[in-house]
């Protein structure tokens, strides 16, 4: 079980590949935009009350950018449906390996990883459900993915061990799994807050790299909204994961918060999205502003996870890397 887990996980990463490929070939061929001038009215000579000169009828489109078009939106429909499959075979990856570990795959870095990405990837098809004129996104949103679970098999794997014995609670779940779900969301909502600063830049003139990257995305005004809405959702959850991880603390080592890197950095990246929250709530604060602090947060999240595990030693050093 624990080998079809590790083969699974490939061919999700190979699918994501395929998605990214998709996106990417659709937001090539979406320059070849659809051109509807019109010709120029002839000016005439006319006398008081005579007739008043038509202008032409439109050019119609070429069929070459109408084929060009309806590549590029058959390849953006391969492209999600390519993420859906890779989707499926990540959630079937994840529970061939709880199976085989006989818990919740949530016991170290390389879970975990996995974990977060299916919530992220998994929201981002509801997203996409809801609104599929942001499909476009999918390009960035598929990049991440093919990045952190290659990662997570390249760098991070580990074979299935027991839990430690700090672990062994019914608390793991409870910490462990809006941990997980808060973190999965706030990873799909980094990828429109930095659409909207590509974006923002680009609709005000900017058109030099990396603002020109933001051409084909959707307008900068939907991207910042679905900013909002996605942290908006995710921080409550994260704020009572770590009030659930305070609670476990007190129960396990009979103290409910003692500055341990992990939890210091928790700490540290609720303070980052509670501003940018209360930021963004504050009409003098402009938008691109309160969403580089979005931005801010997601990087105390990755430092969280990759850094504390690598780079320090506490109570919370269950990475499983050596």
């Amino acid at each position: 079980m624990s080998a079809l887990s590790d083969n699974l996980v490939t061919f999700a990463i190979l699918a994501y590949l395929v998605a990214m490929i998709g996106h990417a070939v659709e937001y090539a061929l979406g320059n070849a935009r659809t051109r509807t001038a019109v010709a120029a009215p002839v000016r005439e000579l006319v006398g008081a009350g005579g007739p008043v000169p038509t202008p032409s009828a439109p050019v119609p489109p070429s069929k070459a950018n109408g084929r060009s078009n309806g590549r590029a939106r058959l390849a953006g429909l391969i492209a999600v449906g390519a993420t859906a499959v890779a989707a499926v075979l990540h959630l079937a990856a994840l529970v061939t390996r709880g199976l085989a570990a006989d818990r919740m795959p949530w016991g170290n870095m390389y879970e975990f990883v996995l974990t977060v990405t299916f919530i992220g990837v998994a929201a981002w098809l509801v997203v996409l459900w809801k609104r599929p004129s942001l499909r476009k996104l999918g390009l960035f949103l598929t990049l991440v993915m093919v990045l952190l679970v290659a990662t997570a098999e390249l760098v991070l794997y580990v074979p299935i061990v027991p839990l430690v014995p700090a672990l062994n609670s019914y608390w793991f779940v409870i910490h462990v799994s809006t941990i997980v779900f808060a973190s999965g969301i706030f990873l799909l909502g980094v990828v429109p807050a930095v659409g909207f600063l590509l974006r923002n830049g680009y609709e005000q003139g900017k058109g030099s790299f990396p603002y020109s990257l933001a051409k084909r995305l959707p307008g900068a005004v939907g991207l910042e909204r679905l900013t909002f809405a996605l942290h908006a959702f995710a921080f409550p959850i994260f704020t009572f994961a770590v009030i659930a991880g305070a609670i476990w603390a007190e129960a396990a080592w009979g103290r409910p918060w003692g500055w341990d890197p992990k939890e210091t950095w928790a700490f540290i990246s609720w303070v980052v999205y509670a501003g940018y929250l209360h930021a963004r709530a504050t009409p003098s604060v402009k938008r691109n502003v309160a969403t580089l602090l979005a931005v801010l947060g997601f990087l105390t999240m990755l430092m969280n996870l990759f850094g504390v595990n690598i780079f320090f030693t506490g109570l919370h050093s269950y990475g499983g890397l050596s």
